[in-house]
């Protein structure tokens, strides 16, 4: 949509950023999916992945300034959150026109976060369960 509606130009690699959007909406609803395993209900569930994603994402993923000038646990929590490396793929595709393997360590970096949130979910889910 942002090419077509509103004619931003795609400088860097498409099928790349496509692959890191993938990564990310994966890593993002198992982040998800955590934290529904913490919550009795789905509005409950809906309503605290709200409050738990907005500072994060606005503050500590590079949105507002870059995560290397953040220190202490700031920087940890920048570098522990999935937005940081898929905002620094759309930059870095739409803006600097990375190619596909200067978008690979971000890509890699979203993939490793899938399974992590997930086995997280599940442990938390069966011990819920019990």
């Amino acid at each position: 949509m942002t090419v077509s509606v509103f004619s931003v130009p795609l400088k860097g690699s498409g099928w790349m950023l496509s692959l890191c959007t993938l990564l990310y909406v994966t890593a993002t609803t198992a982040f998800g999916l955590l934290v529904a395993s913490f919550t009795r209900s789905q509005v409950a569930a809906v309503f605290a992945t709200a409050i738990l994603t907005m500072l994060p994402t606005t503050q500590f993923s590079g949105l507002l300034q870059p995560v290397s000038t953040l220190e202490g646990n700031a920087r940890v929590v920048g570098t522990l959150w999935p937005t940081t490396y898929f905002m620094h793929a759309s930059v870095g595709a739409f803006t600097k026109g990375l190619d596909a393997r200067l978008l690979v360590p971000d890509a890699l970096a979203l993939a490793a976060f899938v399974p992590v949130l997930l086995a997280a979910a599940v442990l938390l889910l069966h011990r819920q369960e019990a």
